[in-house]
């Protein structure tokens, strides 16, 4: 583990900025007043969260590859952050749903039968739940994850200088 303390310390802090940004996102009315904005605003943790993995990834870089870190390394890593943020989403998940706004699934469910998107409660309550939110997280974690450490790490790489190529 000492070999990944750096993954270990930004998946803490992205998980801590998810957090953050659902209290946020609560306080903002976007769990209750504004509901009808959240699925457009909510997007917008995308910038922080690229931000995460290139502070992340420019640390890897200099500390861990000693300024020379190829993309393979760099993608090994954000990798690593990435499955370990997976493996924290449904213990983040359940921080959110049931601490930060309990009252959020309630009111999406209102939300989604009242202007049609279900036709029932039952049908809104079988996708808006705990469960399916801690499944949906973990798997998009790894998806985006995987996608934005890939970006990123062909940014963050040491490119060969014309010297190393001949």
């Amino acid at each position: 583990m000492a070999n990944y303390k750096i993954e270990i310390k930004w998946a803490l802090i992205f998980i801590a900025a998810l957090l953050l940004w659902m209290l946020l996102e609560k306080l903002s009315g976007l769990h209750s007043t504004h509901i009808d904005k959240h699925m457009y605003l909510t997007n917008l943790f995308a910038i922080p969260s690229i931000w995460i993995y290139v502070l992340a990834l420019k640390e890897l870089k200099r500390v861990k590859y000693k300024g020379r870190m190829t993309f393979k390394q760099g993608l090994l890593s954000g990798v690593i952050m990435t499955l370990l943020i997976a493996a924290l989403s449904p213990l983040s998940q359940y921080i959110v749903s049931y601490w930060i706004t309990p009252e959020y699934f309630p009111n999406v469910i209102a939300y989604a039968v009242e202007t049609g998107y279900y036709k029932t409660i039952e049908e809104a309550q079988a996708y808006f739940n705990y469960r399916n939110y801690a499944i949906q997280s973990t798997i998009w974690a790894i998806i985006m994850g995987t996608i934005t450490a890939a970006i990123v790490s062909t940014i963050i790489r040491t490119r060969k200088s014309a010297l190393e190529i001949q």
